[in-house]
């Protein structure tokens, strides 16, 4: 008899896993048992369905339409067409009492439907290639017929060689399956155990003991199996349970298993893949549950869920029912999961405002989680944001793709910028599509979970999320089987299915007095390419934010002041679901495929369209019907409105009708014939023979056009080869090249400007990642630079003054891209501003524009969500050096005591600063996954503000420089790159006479405090103002308002608009009939409901 032997490691870990293999020895391992009979199936047909874009195809139709057979081999396509196949089964009858599964593979997406219902998806990538037709066949149900709907692409779309390249359009898809087979769950059942027992051997730590025995474990299981006789497999059952059955230990670290399937709304795939792959992803986890009753699911984004419930009613009916189980989790609270540091704070409010009341409504309560996966960055101004929503659990994990530095935990406090703290989980598997396996190559799994924990002693609870993602797919019943089988083994950490609201449940009165806390944002050290990719989208993000901001404020204004008025109730909501929709984290970055940004400007031009037409109404009905007389017909006038929570002197145009049929006539100096209606006399004709006029106008209200008269000119004149722009604050010297030279504030001698560099320099960079095109650029870009100084025409005068003085040149970039530029100095402006048209067409490069300053300081700060946040201008750390690109809003700063310099900008968010050097990216030209991106003429608006405390008289309208005064709060930057985003709006229109000359409906007792949204209460006629301490100081502040109604009440409420408890004291809010006090701290958001409206 043999004695035993000595193992080899490696050989009977090759042994092990070739014993499963679906690769090598089929023919004779256990894996080749699993499908132990065959059949093809009775009839296959076919049709090919029209491509309808965003409509969702019924079966109710397909079922009416005229198939013909078809065969296995056939190709399908081309990519994203839709393909329908009818499945006719008749199983042998010499397979009674097996389980029977029909088999599919198109090489791509798939969904089965049975009774005419979607009752599974299949896809190739995964292996998902089975549907069970019947667990036990009976004798009398041996017929059954199945509908396919194939989706010509796979699950991450069709990129033509290569994930993120662009979709080869042109794909064919090969139907290389389609069959029945009896399915030996036997055979299944100890692939696991013996996957299990492999992987543990391999993967816990060489030499261990446990290791060992699950080596020697195994390889007695396949010792012991004859594949061919499959009453052998009781006695390999029995081998590997003797070793699964040993428990761990009390003090094991406890990892909270929950299924996910991470969806892209849109990324390789549009919008309308996505409706479809909610439905594949979604069926397969319901079947799960049926078969599993410990599984859990957690399912994000609203927006997902309510598409489902609108094309798949039947499969919504059956997530209720789990959901109300509590084993479909809703988790998020958020419409989508949306880009983390682009969109702005108001819509970021929306996003949970929105989601949060669909999750209520359909399934009964909010979410108490935000679940942020897989975005590219996390604004330092989100903890506050959250809880003002209501929540205070966060969950991420992108945090690990950092290419620099380690973040140094995983659960933990993060405390943003107004020091409001949510509790912070990075699941250690650093992944949110886990398998379940102990270990796979290239991921750290089960066990490397527990051992990368971060926060080991201070908290023994990690969350692990399974399933597959991006494009969906979700749990497999192989990773449900795994999990099953290691919920408690020596060796492993201990698995339990859970809940997110049990596992931060658990840390919170486990562990919450044990954890460190973050401060600040959570910088991503990849993907800041996505601050700049697909400019035109940032653009239309921007404005579209400005102009729902502009609708609500008109309209409650016109609710409250006529009793008729009919609040857009139905449309604005449909406006700020297409608005967010495209603010997912791989749309609004512009890191998806060009077909989903042919959708994304449709969306765009609806919300600008529609959102453009309700604004007149409500505009109208203001300056009309209000509390005023119906105006007089024929009387017309030049009405200037303002939109934000400022006052504001400023320059405006107003056009005329040019004089017969051609064009505006040239130069500045001449008149052209004017409109026929009254109208004060142009103080200014700009160069396209527009009238300009300096208007002062109150916050959030109108006013006739009255220009101001007493303001000091601006004037441009030629010196010593350079052009000299000067007005009563600034003067500026601008060379051949448009390049700012030097820049001083009046009766000042400070020069803002480098001495040896010049500002407004445009550069070009190399801009080739290492692999994710769309999204990175790399710290080695910044060796690349190179000035544009090709000169097309030189710098001349536009315009002359009195009270716009402009120059205009052009740069050559390359023989297909160049720069056309408009330098603009008003009367009365602390900044000067760049008109920019960019003709752009290049491949992998980056163009930025840079503005070295004369100040010295070891910090930059930027503008973000409700306030702004200050980040290293030098590279002393690895995370300094990491943070070479960074994103910001409307400006970023530098400043030293008493004098600082700042850049405004209309739609730029990528910025970085080095020593002295303020440098905004503009462009980018990344080719995958959209070819095309950024492929355009692009149109933007820059600013460069010096500031040494700019203070304006209100009554003489001069101006003081006061070198005590020299912060970016005492000069107003904030104030101005808000007044650059949001021109004061022109209309003319037919008023009465006796309508007042001018009216500010809210106003500001101080610019620290920011009134930015004004709107009606989505449950009730109350009226919701929103403000924020933009500053990062705690003060005391008054809005007072004009309206007509008075105020009874004033009631603390929270982003959901649901009343506040307990925080009252802290605000210390106080009202009059016409006014509310409060006092606020540092970048603090509060919501405030107006009651007696």
């Amino acid at each position: 008899m043999e004695q035993g032997v000595l193992k080899h490691r490696r050989t009977t870990l090759e042994r092990a896993e070739k014993f499963i293999s679906t690769i090598y020895f089929t023919d004779v391992n256990l894996q080749g048992k699993l499908y132990p009979k065959k059949a093809d199936v009775k009839s296959l047909t076919h049709w090919a369905a029209p491509n309808l874009k965003d409509e969702h195809l019924r079966f109710e139709k397909v079922v009416k339409q005229k198939f013909t057979p078809v065969k296995v081999g056939q190709q399908f396509g081309p990519t994203w067409a839709t393909h329908w196949f009818r499945v006719d089964v008749e199983v042998p009858v010499e397979w009674v009492g097996s389980e029977v599964h029909l088999r599919w593979n198109s090489g791509s997406e798939a969904l089965v439907y049975v009774e005419g219902k979607p009752r599974q998806g299949l896809c190739s990538e995964y292996d998902r290639l089975d549907y069970p037709l019947s667990e036990s066949l009976q004798a009398d149900n041996r017929s059954f017929t199945v509908y396919i709907e194939m989706a010509c692409n796979g699950m991450f779309g069709a990129g033509d060689n290569g994930m993120i390249a662009p979709p080869d359009l042109n794909r064919q898809f090969t139907l290389s399956c389609c069959e029945v087979a009896v399915f030996d769950r036997r055979v299944y059942n100890l692939i696991r155990e013996v996957e299990l027992l492999h992987d543990m051997a391999k993967h816990l730590p060489e030499g261990s003991e446990r290791g060992y025995q699950a080596l020697y474990t195994v390889n007695a299981m396949i010792n012991a199996c004859d594949v061919n006789d499959p009453t052998t497999f009781q006695k390999c059952h029995e081998i590997s349970s003797k070793f699964l059955q040993q428990k761990n230990g009390d003090s094991q670290h406890t990892t909270y298993a929950m299924g996910h399937a991470h969806i892209d709304t849109a990324w390789l795939w549009p919008y309308s893949e996505t409706r479809r792959k909610c439905a594949r992803s979604w069926s397969c986890t319901i079947r799960l549950m049926e078969k599993y009753p410990e599984f859990t699911f957690t399912c994000s984004q609203a927006q997902q869920l309510d598409w489902l419930r609108r094309d798949y009613y039947d499969l919504w009916c059956e997530i209720k029912k789990y959901a109300k189980e509590g084993r479909f989790i809703p988790v998020g609270g958020t419409w989508v999961e949306m880009d983390g540091l682009i969109p702005g704070g108001e819509a970021c409010i929306r996003q949970f405002l929105l989601g949060q009341n669909f999750f209520a409504q359909e399934f009964g309560a909010p979410c108490k989680e935000f679940w942020l996966p897989d975005t590219f960055g996390y604004s330092g101004q989100l903890p506050q944001i959250m809880r003002h929503c209501g929540i205070s659990r966060f969950l991420t994990q992108k945090l690990s793709w950092n290419l620099v530095n380690k973040f140094p935990h995983h659960t933990f406090w993060w405390e943003g910028i107004s020091g409001h703290r949510v509790l912070a989980h990075f699941p250690p598997g650093n992944d949110y599509g886990m398998k379940g396996k102990v270990e796979e190559v290239g991921l750290i799994m089960l066990l490397r979970s527990s051992q990368n924990f971060k926060d080991k002693g201070r908290s023994d609870k990690s969350a692990f999320l399974f399933g597959f993602g991006d494009g969906g797919n979700g749990p497999s019943e192989d990773m449900v089987e795994r999990l099953n089988k290691m919920k408690d083994i020596d060796g492993l950490p201990r698995v339990k299915m859970s809940t997110p609201d049990e596992f931060f449940s658990a840390v919170e009165e486990e562990d919450g007095g044990n954890l460190c806390r973050w401060t600040g944002e959570l910088y991503l050290e990849m993907h800041n390419g996505t601050y700049t990719t697909h400019a035109r989208v940032k653009k239309m993000n921007r404005l579209c934010e400005m102009l729902l901001h502009d609708v609500e404020f008109v309209h409650t204004v016109a609710f409250i002041e006529l009793i008729a008025h009919v609040y857009p109730y139905g449309q604005l909501p449909k406006l700020w679901k297409l608005l967010l929709l495209n603010q997912f984290h791989d749309v609004l970055p512009g890191s998806s495929i060009g077909m989903v940004y042919k959708d994304a400007h449709e969306h765009y031009e609806e919300i600008m369209t529609q959102g453009n037409e309700i604004l007149a109404k409500g505009f109208r009905d203001v300056v009309r019907k209000g509390n005023f007389l119906f105006p007089k017909p024929g009387q017309t006038k030049c009405i200037i409105r303002n939109n934000l929570s400022f006052d504001r002197t400023e320059v405006i145009v107003i056009e005329t009708e040019p004089s017969g049929s051609g064009p505006a006539k040239k130069p500045a100096k001449k008149r052209q014939k004017r409109s026929p209606q009254k109208q004060a006399k142009a103080q200014q004709y700009n160069s396209e023979g527009h009238a300009l006029y300096c208007v002062n106008i109150g916050s959030y209200g109108y006013s006739f056009l009255d220009p101001v008269t007493s303001i000091q000119p601006a004037e441009v004149q030629e010196q010593d080869g350079m052009y000299v722009m000067k007005n009563s604050l600034l003067e500026a010297h601008i060379d051949q090249q448009g390049r700012v030279v030097h820049m001083y504030l009046a009766g000042s001698d400070r020069d803002a400007v480098d001495k040896e560099y010049p500002a407004n320099q445009f550069v070009m960079y190399d801009d080739i990642p290492l692999y994710w095109d769309a999204w990175d650029v790399m710290d080695y870009h910044m060796e690349t630079r190179k000035a544009v100084t090709d000169v097309i025409s030189e710098t001349e005068v536009l315009d002359q003054g009195p009270l716009r003085v402009s120059l205009k040149f052009s740069l050559r970039i390359s023989d297909k891209s160049r720069i056309n530029q408009q330098i603009i100095l008003d009367a009365g402006s602390p900044f000067l501003r760049f008109n920019t048209e960019v003709e752009w067409y290049e491949n992998r490069r980056m163009l930025k524009v840079e503005f070295p300053t004369s100040v010295h300081a070891r910090e930059a700060t930027y503008d973000i969500q409700f306030g702004h946040i200050r980040r290293p201008n030098h590279r002393n750390t690895s995370w300094d050096t990491a943070r070479f690109e960074v994103c910001g809003h409307k400006w970023s700063d530098l400043s030293e005591h008493g004098f600082g310099v700042a850049v405004l900008n209309d739609c730029k968010y990528g910025h970085s600063a080095l020593d002295n050097v303020l440098r905004m990216s503009l462009l980018r030209s990344p080719k995958a996954p959209d070819r095309m991106a950024d492929m355009e003429t692009h149109t933007f608006s820059y600013a460069l503000m010096p500031h040494a405390g700019i203070r304006m008289d209100p009554h003489t309208l001069t101006y003081a420089l006061m070198h005590h005064f020299g912060t970016l709060q005492e000069a107003d930057v904030n104030k101005h790159a808000y007044c650059l985003n949001s021109p004061l709006y022109t209309v003319k229109i037919e008023c009465d006479l006796d309508l007042p000359p001018s009216t500010s409906f809210f106003s500001m007792s101080t610019t620290q405090v920011v009134l930015e949204t004004i709107k009606l209460s989505q449950a009730d006629r109350g009226v919701i103002v929103r403000f924020y301490e933009a500053h990062g100081g705690t003060c005391r502040a008054t809005m007072t308002t004009s309206l007509r109604r008075q105020i009874t009440n004033a009631v603390l409420v929270d982003g959901l608009e649901l009343k506040l408890k307990g925080e009252e004291d802290q605000v210390d809010l106080t009202h009059t009939e016409n006014s509310i006090t409060f006092t606020i701290k540092p970048f603090q958001i509060i919501a405030v409901k107006l009651i007696g409206f």
